[in-house]
């Protein structure tokens, strides 16, 4: 009796266990499209406004259609000629199709430790700056720039990674807000590849 009993109750409760829902989610059906890492898009480079060096906002949206170099300077650097260059290439170009972004940083060996307005003394004096220039900006690190975030990460632009590697590293945005490329500091100004961007070739 006690046999049956038992085995009754074994019964009942596989019984009781079988009814409860699985805590498995269901399949996907066979046809059911992949899941993808992320949907998310890509920011746009338009989206920006950025404190310039004299304490005023540049609006990035006033970009469109335009060609557009971005570079980190230094006043202590041993590519700070390059700033003559640079103010060369814009003196060369159209400038309502192509602009130059210069971004203060003393992110690589200290070499610019000045003040927004130290760095605009030194640009006028010593090198006639005229192309838009940004106040200081970490371009790496903890405290990165949402710009240079945008420059360094597909996550971001929607093209590609890419790493700053010291003063006056340059990155190529085109007129429709893309990403590029991204140039060392070795590549000059008035080079071939930069000037022919420059000029939309």
């Amino acid at each position: 009796m006690k046999t049956a009993l038992l085995l009754g109750a074994s019964l009942l409760f596989a019984a009781s266990a079988c009814a409860q829902p699985s805590s498995t989610p269901d399949a996907l059906p066979a046809d059911a499209p992949a899941p993808t890492a992320s949907s998310a898009a890509p920011v746009d480079f338009y989206s920006f406004k950025v404190e310039t060096l004299d304490g005023g906002t540049f609006d990035f949206s006033k970009l469109r259609g335009k060609r557009v170099l971005v570079v980190n300077t230094a006043s202590k650097c041993g590519f700070t000629p390059q700033y003559k260059e640079l103010q060369e290439l814009w003196g060369l170009v159209d400038t309502s199709k192509f602009v130059i972004i210069g971004f203060p940083a003393n992110d690589f060996g200290q070499q610019e430790p000045g003040s927004n307005a130290e760095v605009a003394d030194f640009c006028e004096k010593n090198y006639g700056v005229s192309f838009p220039m940004m106040a200081k900006v970490a371009t790496k690190g903890p405290s990165q720039h949402p710009v240079y975030a945008w420059l360094t990460q597909k996550e971001q632009n929607g093209v590609s990674n890419a790493e700053v590697r010291w003063n006056f590293h340059k990155f190529l945005i085109d007129e429709n807000g893309v990403w590029v490329e991204s140039l060392l500091s070795t590549s000059s100004p008035v080079g071939g590849r930069i000037r022919s961007f420059a000029a939309g070739k």
